[in-house]
């Protein structure tokens, strides 16, 4: 039993120092290194923070670019998903509510025009991205209520578009409070 004990507690004390102490040290350097130095990236307006980039948010105007729901009321303590499976009753009149909203404040916009993340939670509850299909798709509601031309929109929406990590790695999305921020200035 010796033979197998001393080298068990050697073996437990080495994984304890490099797991509990110098991995977390790596990563909170690491982490002082990227845009927020750890503590996230605030995106301001007019000199105010209005929120983190990475953080998704509720925008319900009709003339703000609406982001993806969210199954925790983008409560960031704790997020998650609803859990709720594509046959669940509860499920489907949310999700159909959803649809109802969009077709209601997008006229001529078709059912089958809209883009999934603007009717299904986010694993997290709290993705802060959506398509470039998901931002086109509201670009008229905005101009309208905005009193903006289209073409201002749209071409804000190619501004703020977040191509694929080098050209390969995920879609192409767009951050919806900077989107929306940047919306703002062009009314300022």
């Amino acid at each position: 039993m010796k033979k197998y004990l001393l080298p068990s507690i050697r073996i437990t004390l080495v994984f304890t120092v490099i797991l509990c102490v110098l991995y977390p040290l790596f990563i909170s350097f690491a982490a002082k290194l990227s845009k927020g130095q750890g503590n996230g990236e605030k995106l301001e307006l007019n000199g105010k923070v209005v929120g983190y980039k990475q953080l998704g948010q509720s925008f319900t105007k009709p003339q703000y670019f609406w982001g993806r729901p969210s199954a925790v009321n983008y409560n960031a303590t704790g997020s998650g998903g609803s859990n709720k499976g594509p046959n669940n009753a509860d499920y489907l009149k949310e999700v159909n509510n959803r649809i109802d909203t969009l077709l209601k404040y997008h006229n001529g916009l078709q059912k089958s025009d809209i883009p999934v993340e603007l009717i299904t939670a986010s694993g997290s509850g709290l993705d802060p991205n959506i398509s470039v299909e998901g931002a086109k798709v509201q670009a008229k509601r905005i101009a309208q209520y905005r009193q903006i031309p289209l073409s201002k929109v749209m071409k804000l929406i190619d501004l703020q578009t977040e191509q694929p990590l080098l050209g390969l790695f995920g879609p192409s999305k767009i951050n919806v409070l900077s989107l929306n921020i940047a919306l703002d200035q062009l009314n300022d």
